[in-house]
């Protein structure tokens, strides 16, 4: 199972599908609060990583297109969480899935210091099974604070620790290696697909300024790019209704 991409899907087939593409940590177990706040309004599809360390970011994409369309899914909304940016990409540079638009939620182009990329892949490599256990924990004891508004995502916190496992660890590091690889602008600059961005305001981990600003220069799809006064990183999560307010408004738009 921890070769296979998961999906989940939740609505109605006639709503427009809204796909989900997580973020380093690779599954839907943060993404409840945001779901909720979309329920009725979109059909959300919601995934897990396979725990590789040896697919690209191209496998990624194929992966999610050949399991969207044995779910019938051929066309839609692509809603990319930081690493989550890479395989969407490439998912509109492949084509062969009909993006009706992207939105980067803590996402980006090109990380914007790379630098810092191999520093925490270094990093992460050096961590012991017993350090992680402890940060998993710690990371537990905040998380129940940070998400105290978000029954949806507390409920699925006990999944989120549990799933992370030395195996989990190895994944993210080697997903931290394919952002530091991964060049996709020369097709954010050819994309006709309508993009749009999210962020939150406190975000050491993805810059928002550096990446609103080579947007807006170079990307002439991008449509939007909104900033979340009260978000972090984990904007679709931390600025629940007001990410889930705009997500829906610009998918009305667009049909408009």
């Amino acid at each position: 199972m921890d070769e296979t991409l998961q999906l989940r899907i939740y609505g109605d087939a006639s709503l427009p599908a809204l796909i989900y593409l997580p973020g380093l940590h690779g599954d839907w177990t943060l993404i409840g609060g945001f779901r909720s706040a979309v329920a009725g309004k979109v059909r959300f599809v919601e995934m897990t990583y396979p725990r590789s360390s040896n697919w690209s970011v191209d496998d990624y994409a194929a992966a999610i297109e050949e399991g969207l369309l044995r779910h019938g899914i051929s066309h839609g909304w692509l809603l990319a969480e930081s690493f989550g940016s890479q395989p969407a990409w490439a998912m509109v540079a492949r084509g062969r899935f009909a993006a009706q638009g992207l939105i980067l939620a803590g996402g980006f182009v090109k990380h914007p210091i790379t630098i810092s990329l191999r520093m925490a892949e270094r990093m992460t490599r050096r961590l012991s099974s017993r350090f992680l256990v402890k940060l998993i924990f710690a990371y537990a004891k905040y998380a129940r604070f940070r998400y105290r508004r978000s029954p949806e995502t507390l409920a699925t916190l006990d999944e989120f620790i549990a799933r992370r496992t030395p195996e989990d660890k190895e994944a993210a590091q080697y997903r931290l290696h394919l952002v530091a690889e991964n060049d996709p602008r020369e097709t954010a600059r050819k994309t006709r697909t309508p993009v749009y961005g999210l962020a939150g305001l406190l975000d050491p981990i993805v810059p928002w300024p550096p990446v609103r600003r080579w947007l807006k220069r170079n990307c002439p799809a991008l449509r939007d790019y909104k900033v979340i006064m009260s978000a972090d990183h984990n904007v679709l999560n931390t600025g629940t209704k007001e990410a889930a307010q705009w997500v829906l408004k610009w998918m009305n738009e667009e049909v408009s």
